[in-house]
């Protein structure tokens, strides 16, 4: 029996796929077809596939060409599978002319004619575009320069008063506007990077006028003002998503299925830092006012794991906060302590302190250290206390993260189903709570720290 294998993506299946699996078929008598994870195609630089793993795989399986589907989750993995599975011929398309020859060690190569003018890409780019609106300051460069990397996604227009705004980041944008109603009627959807205080009135706006939001987080600034904009969003049929790129990351989707499979048994603390050192004499007096705190601009995503992970029925917390300002609304630095039935976080935050940005999640039989800055996460070590057994995992991260975002929020307003959501609206509505809690100073302990002077 001549067993033959093949490898691809196969997003949304098309008959270029068809033919080449068809002439793979004749090829041999058994023929095994290699589905790509998710995770192995970002690495491999594919980041817009827009179908899920099962998805592919099950519409491999209508067919009935495959006698046998596998997963290939990593580089090297060909050789491993020809080797285990004992396989004579292994197949491609022929764009990938001579990049497999290295194989022909092991079995024979062939390299298929592909069907001309048809491919996954052709079709993503075929189908109806995103147009996107951009609403803020400084970070909407970077996103901006982050949808060119995304199928299904065009930047229109701009709405900014930023006086520094970089025109050569934005040459291709004819729409550049102060005046938010203006870029509203032209766009299906806004990213919305605001100040924290404007983003409740932003959101509304779009929302009654039917266009799905990514937002930076806190999306509001307190929890009822959380379930308004939700409503409306339900009511008009929109997407209303957190923007943390954090939570779009592989690495941090893999920390989490790793433990959640109990690999350093049960976690009883979880323990996140998250600081920069801001200019003092450019957040102090009335100019905090037009500033984001420590508590809005680093609190959303350290709290994210904590709220994911151990969920937010926490038992009590505290906030142990020195402000900079006598009105007592911008945190210099601030420590927060969650208290669960069986375990405990704290998160340390801050715009004019410095610390290692680490995470560290404690476990009963080990523990998983993320080093700094652990937002950006492309490598973690889960640790136990015989060190041969560490284990040391990397992942690609492309963009920071934020590509994989806009390509979520692409694929969230697709769907439209809220279980396939990064950041569920229980785990939003309880950041926007303990940003309330903070504002109302619910909670708060207040402390001064010796060379830090109250500039009010």
């Amino acid at each position: 029996m001549i067993k033959v294998i093949t490898y691809g993506t196969y997003d949304l299946l098309h008959e270029g796929h068809i033919n080449l699996l068809k002439k793979a078929k004749a090829l041999g008598d058994y023929l095994i077809v290699g589905v790509t994870t998710t995770d192995f195609d970002k690495n491999r630089g594919k980041i817009n596939v827009q179908q899920s793993l099962m998805e592919r795989i099950e519409a491999i399986k209508e067919l009935g060409l495959a006698d046998e589907i596998i997963i290939e989750e990593y580089e090297g993995q060909k050789i491993d599978d020809i080797k285990n599975l004992n396989i004579d011929i292994f197949t491609v398309g022929s764009d990938w002319k001579g990049k497999f020859d290295y194989l022909k060690e092991y079995c024979e190569v062939v390299y298929l004619p592909r069907t001309e003018g048809i491919s996954s890409s052709d079709i993503r780019s075929k189908q109806k575009r995103l147009k996107l609106g951009l609403v803020g300051e400084t970070l909407i460069r970077k996103f901006k320069q982050e949808c060119t990397f995304v199928n299904g996604v065009d930047v229109v227009g701009v709405c900014s008063t930023f006086r520094y705004l970089e025109k050569s980041v934005f040459d291709d944008i004819s729409f550049i506007t102060s005046n938010y109603s203006e870029l509203l009627a032209r766009v299906d959807a806004i990213y919305i990077e605001g100040h924290p205080n404007d983003r409740y009135f932003l959101i509304k706006k779009a929302l009654e006028c039917g266009k799905h939001v990514l937002c930076e987080s806190p999306i509001a600034q307190n929890a009822k003002k959380y379930d308004e904009l939700l409503k409306i969003a339900d009511t008009n049929k929109c997407v209303l998503m957190d923007a943390i790129k954090t939570a779009y990351s592989t690495a941090y989707s893999r920390l989490f299925l790793l433990l959640k499979s109990g690999i350093i048994g049960d976690v009883v603390s979880i323990d996140v830092t998250c600081t920069s050192l801001a200019d003092k004499n450019s957040i102090s007096g009335l100019d905090v006012k037009t500033k984001w705190n420590s508590m809005t601009a680093w609190g959303p995503t350290a709290m994210l794991p904590i709220f994911q992970l151990l969920g937010i029925n926490y038992q009590s917390k505290k906030i142990i906060t020195h402000y900079l300002d006598c009105n007592k609304t911008f945190d210099l630095f601030s420590k927060l302590i969650f208290i669960y039935s069986n375990s405990v976080a704290t998160i340390t935050i801050g715009k004019g302190v410095k610390s290692e940005g680490s995470m560290v999640i404690t476990g009963t039989e080990g523990y998983i250290y993320v080093p700094a800055p652990w937002w950006k996460m492309d490598y973690f070590e889960v640790r136990f206390e015989d060190y041969r057994e560490n284990k040391r995992y990397y992942y690609t991260l492309e963009g920071e993260g934020i590509r994989y975002e806009i390509i979520a929020f692409i694929n969230q307003i697709k769907s439209y189903n809220s279980k396939i959501m990064n950041i569920s609206a229980q785990v939003s509505r309880e950041i926007c709570r303990t940003i309330q809690d903070f504002n109302d100073k619910k909670d708060v302990i207040e402390i001064r720290q010796k060379g830090l002077n109250d500039n009010g």
